[in-house]
């Protein structure tokens, strides 16, 4: 399975930068590394609210999920 793949079968009226946000977050973690508001951050060049809202707009649209086990408010594909 591929990022688009994922993407397209959300339906998500994503904009042209998240959808570039989104394959730049796949490129590095993959389907299976966990990661953090820190690691988007620095990856992506955001803020803490930038890196917070595009979490939370990702985890609602079902492109990443939450985890546990693995620190706090930690997060994968």
């Amino acid at each position: 399975m591929d990022i688009e793949r994922v993407l397209s079968e959300k339906e998500s009226d994503f904009t042209v930068k998240t959808k570039v946000h989104i394959h730049r977050l796949f490129e590095k973690f993959g389907f299976d590394e966990v990661f953090g508001r820190g690691a988007v951050m620095e990856l992506l060049e955001l803020k803490k609210s930038g890196a917070s809202k595009l979490i939370s707009n990702l985890v609602q649209a079902d492109i990443i999920e939450s985890v546990s086990g693995h620190g706090k408010r930690k997060v994968q594909i």
